[in-house]
C-alpha cells in the first residue's frame, strides 16, 4: 500500500484554515493542530508561533514529521495536558452512512458519522480541557454537515461561535468558526 494514499492532501479546505489561521496566530500563542493529516497547517504556523499537533493516523503523523512537526499521535486532545491558546481543526465532516464506510485512514479522515458532526461533537465537549484562557479555536466546517447544528453544539458546550472565512467550493461552502469560551464559563 502507498501510505501516501492514507494522507489526507491539501485541498481547498486545508487553504482556507490555513489562511484563516495565518492571520490568527500570534508570536506568542501556544498553537496545537488537531488531526494535522500533511502537516501542512502545523509546519506554516510554526514560523510564527510554538505549534505542536495531533495525529491519530499513522502514516500522516509521520508526513507531518517529516516537515519539522512535532506530533503526538493521540485521538483528537486525549492525548494532551496542556493547555493552549489556539486550536486549529479540520475535522473529519462529511455525513457518512454505516453502508458507505470503507476500513482505511482515509476514510477516517472524512468520515463524521451519519450526520457529519459525531467527530466535532466529541472535539467540542473535550476541547475546553486544553484551551487557555482566553484562547480561540479554528474550525472548519461544511454546509453539508449543517451550520446551524454545530452552533447548536458549540453553545451547547459553553462556547460561543462566528464564521471569519468562507469559500464555495465544489456544491459545498466551507466556513471557519472562530470559537471562544462564553464569559460565564
Amino acid at each position: 500500500m502507498n501510505t501516501d494514499d492514507q494522507v489526507y492532501p491539501e485541498e481547498a479546505d486545508t487553504r482556507l484554515l490555513l489562511a484563516a489561521a495565518l492571520a490568527e496566530v500570534h508570536p506568542d500563542d501556544r498553537v496545537v493542530e488537531i488531526g494535522t493529516g500533511s502537516g501542512t497547517i502545523a509546519a506554516a504556523l510554526a514560523a510564527t508561533a510554538e505549534v505542536v499537533a495531533t495525529e491519530i493516523n499513522p502514516h500522516a503523523g509521520s508526513a507531518a514529521r517529516r516537515l519539522g512537526v512535532a506530533v503526538v499521535r493521540t485521538d483528537l486532545v486525549s492525548g494532551l495536558c496542556d493547555r493552549f491558546s489556539l486550536i486549529i481543526f479540520n475535522p473529519p465532516y462529511l455525513p457518512t452512512a454505516p453502508e458507505e464506510r470503507i476500513p482505511d485512514w482515509m476514510e477516517r479522515a472524512l468520515d463524521g458519522g451519519p450526520t457529519g458532526r459525531e467527530v466535532i461533537a466529541r472535539f467540542l465537549h473535550d476541547v475546553g480541557r486544553v484551551l487557555a484562557p482566553g484562547g480561540r479555536i479554528l474550525l472548519l466546517i461544511s454546509s453539508l454537515t449543517g451550520e446551524a447544528e454545530v452552533a447548536m453544539l458549540v453553545r451547547e458546550e459553553g462556547f460561543s461561535s462566528e464564521i471569519i472565512r468562507s469559500l464555495v467550493y465544489e456544491g459545498e461552502e466551507l466556513m471557519v468558526l472562530r470559537i471562544r469560551r462564553n464569559l460565564r464559563h
